[in-house]
């Protein structure tokens, strides 16, 4: 008899630690789990971490979702994709095989989101949130995007160039490694040329690899060719540098960029060099017109009283909530249910607007012209598309 009940015991045990592991659906004790890749340590760990303080924002603000008639706890599972391509493919592996997310958010970096892309297509949705490059969507039926584009962002700023700045010729630095980089600077070059109506407008087009510190190479061409305007869309830290060493050599040429540039690194490495230096971006306070708006930045403000929100902050911040808007509009855990919600996602409002997204997945947004001043990120104009 002892011997029976000990079998019993046994098995009854085995039971409840398998029914605890989850079940079909990727549920396990009414727990869905929001995965999140971003460059946590690395080159582009500043981008990373202000993503994912408008996820945890939001995720503290809104933690469970009803799904189906039924409350589900929402699990925020974080993994570090390092600043490069091998790791967020190995990030978004581990987030799809062991932790078995529902929904995947991220990447800062458009690199990072296309190699994590290639793991979770056909398996699980992914939501990029400041990732511009085209090709991040292209193709891809299950990733998604809360931001504009780069051909978008480059037509911007080459307006911005040519109608603010009054330039007719540029110089473009772009870093060679970077999809980023290189896919701005090209819808950028388009757009002014055809803006000029001079084939030559643009004067040099200058490289330089992440991680590069020194740049009289690419500042010696700049200076012989004396443009009106230099494009330098790039990392943040190799960006602010680059800035830097122009002003110390005497180079006085207006110098703008993208979105990348909303960090405080790029103050930080650059100091008052890099006053006066302009980019586009996603989100102004300024314009922060909705209801999520006032949300986020009260909300922000009183996790962090000294610090300015960044722009991916706020994108951080929709794509969370886009997640769980698909999640509860799908009324299922199924992947395939989840991100044929996503993709019918329209008109809704959060804190950078409002978001719809198209055949490609792909939000339109407006863009935000700001520059440095005084140490500070200073709202220009807006600029809807």
């Amino acid at each position: 008899m002892k011997k029976c009940i000990l079998i019993l015991f046994a098995v009854l045990l085995a039971l409840t630690v398998f029914t605890g592991c989850g079940s079909k659906d990727g549920s396990a004790d009414n727990v869905i789990k929001i995965g999140v890749f971003e460059p946590l340590t690395g080159a582009n760990a500043g981008g990373g971490a202000l993503e994912l303080e408008g996820i945890q924002l939001a995720h503290e603000l809104n933690k469970t979702v009803e799904v189906g008639g039924k409350t589900y706890t929402v699990e925020l599972v974080v993994a570090d994709n390092r600043s490069d391509r091998v790791e967020a493919a190995n990030a978004v592996q581990r987030l799809v095989d062991q932790d078995k997310v529902n929904v995947i958010l991220g990447s800062w970096g458009s690199g990072y989101s296309m190699a994590g892309g290639e793991v979770s297509r056909g398996r699980i949705p992914s939501i990029g949130l400041s990732c511009t490059n085209p090709l991040v969507t292209l193709g891809n039926d299950w990733y998604f995007r809360v931001c504009f584009l780069d051909d978008f962002q480059g037509t911007v700023m080459a307006n911005y160039a040519f109608n603010d700045l009054g330039a007719k010729t540029a110089v473009i630095v772009q870093e060679i490694t970077n999809d980023y980089s290189v896919g701005l600077a090209k819808f950028f070059s388009d757009n002014f040329v055809k803006l000029t109506g001079n084939s030559n407008a643009v004067l040099a087009t200058v490289n330089y690899n992440t991680g590069d510190q020194e740049f009289s190479s690419q500042l010696t061409t700049i200076r012989s060719r004396n443009p009106d305007v230099i494009f330098a869309p790039g990392n943040f830290t190799e960006s602010a540098l680059l800035i830097k060493q122009a002003r110390e050599l005497g180079i006085t040429t207006p110098i703008i960029g993208g979105d990348t540039w909303e960090t405080p690194e790029f103050i930080d490495v650059g100091g008052d060099r890099v006053n006066g230096s302009a980019f586009s971006t996603f989100f102004a306070a300024e314009f922060a017109g909705t209801p999520q708006a006032q949300t986020f930045l009260n909300e922000y403000s009183k996790r962090y009283p000294n610090k300015e929100a960044a722009a991916v902050t706020a994108l951080g911040y929709d794509g969370y909530l886009v997640a769980l808007d698909a999640i509860k509009r799908a009324g299922s855990l199924d992947p395939e249910k989840i991100r044929g919600a996503i993709a019918l996602t329209s008109g809704f409002i959060g804190a950078t607007g409002t978001t719809t997204l198209d055949h490609n997945g792909d939000a339109t947004k407006s863009a935000y012209i700001k520059s440095v001043e005084g140490g500070r990120f200073v709202f220009k104009t807006i600029v809807n598309p």
